[in-house]
């Protein structure tokens, strides 16, 4: 069995620069929106899709900005590309798709969480997101990325491959680096070959050698390196934490609850007459 777990505010921000724009009868901007629900349509209509759910950030700040003044907030979105947070979340419940809107977490920490709760034997996560932050949570065969437009998957070895570490060190990994898209600075002249070879050996921060001469890996500029995660350790324990998703979001339903079985048409017909379109035919399932 496999579940499908979708980041919708990915997906709603690919379809706003990636889709045609639409106005809606009463003027509104809501392109991304109706690409959202025919995208969701056809991908619901593949009979191996069974059980699936869909996480969006109701509102773009979360606990982490009362950690970290500099975490991203909602400053600079487009406000065409706002207005239509709530409208995603609507086109996804209208489809029957269960939905978890976070406020106080973000999208990714509610994947994260349904991931951990969900897989276990005979079920197999799908963590449909290309976002690295989610690379963390890659568990074996238990728990993969899916790129849905691409239709690859990412396992425990290809997370290696991609970054150079073990999934459970990639927040380690983006607290050195940065995370230029979640306002994560990183630690001056870490790059990507430099965290994962130190990473690859030491796995988390507080395990590498504050003098350079202790290191059991040779990197270039390590004295450079380690002289400025001495300096800024606290800082780089604190970016970690701001990258480490997290497992205790409330995530209520069931496994059965997951399940797909058929559209809200009520809900669906109302919602596309708002739109200005037309209903996209999803057959029920049994």
């Amino acid at each position: 069995m496999q579940v499908h777990l979708l980041d919708g505010t990915y997906e709603l921000f690919r379809m706003f620069f990636g889709a045609p724009r639409a106005t809606a009868p009463d003027g509104r901007e809501v392109g991304a929106t109706r690409a959202l629900l025919r995208s969701l349509a056809t991908w619901l209509r593949d009979p191996s899709l069974t059980h699936v759910g869909v996480a969006f950030d109701h509102v773009v700040e979360s606990f982490r900005n009362e950690l970290f003044d500099g975490y991203k907030t909602g400053e600079g979105i487009d406000p065409e590309l706002y207005a239509q947070f709530p409208l995603a979340e609507r086109a996804a419940e209208a489809l029957g798709i269960v939905a978890w809107p976070m406020v106080e977490f973000e999208a990714d920490d509610a994947l994260a969480s349904a991931a951990a709760k969900f897989a276990g034997p005979g079920v197999q996560v799908r963590l449909c997101s290309p976002d690295k932050d989610l690379a963390q949570c890659v568990r074996g065969e238990r728990v993969v990325g899916f790129d849905r437009r691409a239709g690859t998957m990412l396992d425990e070895d290809g997370v290696r491959a991609k970054f150079g570490v073990d999934p459970q060190s990639i927040p380690d990994y983006l607290a050195l680096v940065g995370d230029a898209a979640d306002g994560i600075p990183g630690i001056p002249r870490w790059g990507a070959k430099s965290a994962a070879a130190v990473l690859a050996h030491y796995r988390h921060i507080e395990h590498i050698p504050n003098d350079p001469l202790d290191w059991a890996v040779k990197v270039r500029g390590a004295k450079t390196l380690a002289g400025n995660l001495a300096y800024q350790r606290k800082e780089a324990l604190l970016y970690r934490e701001l990258a480490t998703l997290r497992l205790d979001v409330p995530v209520a339903e069931t496994l059965d609850e997951l399940r797909w079985r058929r559209v809200d048409a009520d809900a669906l017909g109302a919602l596309c007459d708002e739109l200005g379109m037309r209903p996209p035919d999803v057959p029920p399932r049994a």
